[in-house]
């Protein structure tokens, strides 16, 4: 009875929230669950790509700043876990299951959202956590069965990088890649750069990532999407809903996409570091890439390079926030996740390299909270100095570009099982890589038999 009696307060709250809209439906299972005990807040990320010292870890520390001030016993602390995507959602996965590992906040690649929620590992987030100035496509990616599991953090997106010297050379006009450019402009480019420069400037036209990991699916999906518009390969529920003719047509389109006579020999092995560094040793003119690569490539290359959406559709990438079941500080951990996904926060995203989950970041409304610099800074000797070029607000010079790819982007097909079905893509889809002998419909006929035995259907 007194148990009863007890909880009598929380179902009033949870019925009084109900009927006035409150903050959410969800704002229970994060937010009003058990009171927090006090403490540290264990946040479990992949690797920053930021550097030591990273954006993200500034962020934590100016929210630890901030919760000093206020006189909190909560502080926050940033966990790197090792190892490649694959690996990182293994070691999360068995530390949640077990709870061999105290993590109140988990940073969740965007195809991990349906899997984690599913399986009870997260709670749901109130509603209001993304709000309207989250961009669409990066919105979606929070969602499951109809509630909000995780923040989006940072996001990513296919761009399309080239050097604009080699085609200036080359007697291509400008703009080089203007609005609207497709794979067939792009395959015409290098036939000119072939025709116009002399051998042994560059070997092929473009390289990517094909290697048997997740890059093989992430470049299967967006040519899959440009060549069938409205794909989504599986419904609300996770549940597979494709068939042979509109796979025939994706497997066509990627066959196109990596003819050897324009697609790099060694992108059928290639990682993000490797095609990004066989495009920096000037093996190839184009180089499909995240917004990451920026950075590295403006260091070598300078005004050489730019940068351009990808021709076709683009796949969403990026990382979102969740409060774990587990946590004993879900209330704090909450707060927290809305400090590291808010406007402010998103802006020192974006000047540090990522791609902004919001809209705001992209215009002159918000600016970094102080004590955080999202630009590196130079040593004495002048090494390490941000090169970026940037406008007067400090947002990086490709900033547009990344916000209207982002507003266009598609998602890999979202479902509990995804890890399922990104290995059947990657098998399936090897001997076309590999330059097998196969025709496309059987490619498509051996893929849709894969979709349909890892997939409820």
């Amino acid at each position: 009875m007194p148990r009863r009696l007890a909880a009598l307060p929380a179902l009033l709250l949870l019925l009084l929230a109900a009927c006035t809209g409150g903050r959410g439906g969800a704002e229970t299972s994060a937010a009003t669950a058990a009171e927090d005990v006090p403490g540290t807040i264990v946040v479990a990320s992949g690797r920053d790509v930021t550097g030591s010292n990273g954006v993200r870890q500034q962020l934590i520390d100016a929210w630890n700043r901030r919760e000093r001030q206020a006189g909190s016993q909560y502080r926050a602390r940033l966990v790197e876990l090792a190892g490649s995507a694959d690996e990182q959602r293994s070691q999360l996965l068995g530390a949640l299951q077990s709870r061999s590992a105290e993590y109140d906040v988990v940073n969740l690649d965007v195809t991990w959202v349906p899997e984690f929620a599913e399986a009870g590992l997260v709670r749901a987030l109130p509603d209001d956590i993304v709000d309207e100035d989250v961009i669409g496509p990066v919105a979606e990616t929070a969602r499951w069965d109809g509630k909000v599991y995780a923040a989006p953090f940072n996001s990513d997106v296919g761009l399309l990088y080239y050097r604009r010297d080699l085609l200036r050379r080359a007697g291509v006009e400008e703009p080089f890649v203007p609005e609207g450019f497709t794979w067939d402009q792009l395959r015409g480019h290098v036939e000119t750069l072939h025709t116009k420069l002399p051998a042994g400037v560059f070997a092929k036209g473009w390289t990517t990532q094909l290697a048997a990991y997740e890059g093989r699916t992430v470049n299967a999906v967006e040519a899959f999407a440009s060549a069938v518009p409205g794909l989504a390969l599986v419904d609300e529920k996770g549940r597979y809903t494709g068939d042979v003719e509109q796979l025939t047509e994706g497997v066509t389109e990627l066959r196109r996409r990596i003819e050897p006579a324009y697609t790099l020999q060694d992108a059928a092995t290639s990682d993000e570091a490797a095609a990004t560094s066989d495009f920096v040793e000037g093996r190839t003119a184009f180089l499909r890439a995240w917004p990451s690569a920026y950075p590295t490539l403006y260091r070598v290359f300078g005004d050489r390079v730019g940068v351009a959406k990808l021709p076709g559709r683009a796949v969403l990438g990026g990382q979102n926030l969740a409060v774990t079941k587990a946590s004993q500080r879900a209330r704090k951990a909450t707060e927290l996740i809305r400090y590291l996904t808010g406007r402010e926060s998103a802006r020192c995203l974006l000047e540090a390299g990522f791609a902004a989950t919001r809209d705001s970041a992209y215009r002159d409304v918000v600016r970094c909270p102080e004590g955080v610099s999202a630009a590196p800074s130079p040593s004495p000797t002048g090494e390490g100095a941000d090169q970026v070029p940037r406008d007067g607000g400090g947002r990086p010079a490709h900033a547009d570009t990344t916000l209207r790819a982002l507003e266009e982007a598609v998602h890999r097909p979202r479902t509990p099982l995804y890890g399922a079905l990104t290995q059947t893509f990657i098998t399936r889809l090897g001997p076309l890589v590999d330059g097998a002998p196969l025709g496309d419909e059987e490619l498509a006929r051996l893929l849709d038999e894969g979709l349909r035995g890892a997939l409820p259907g």
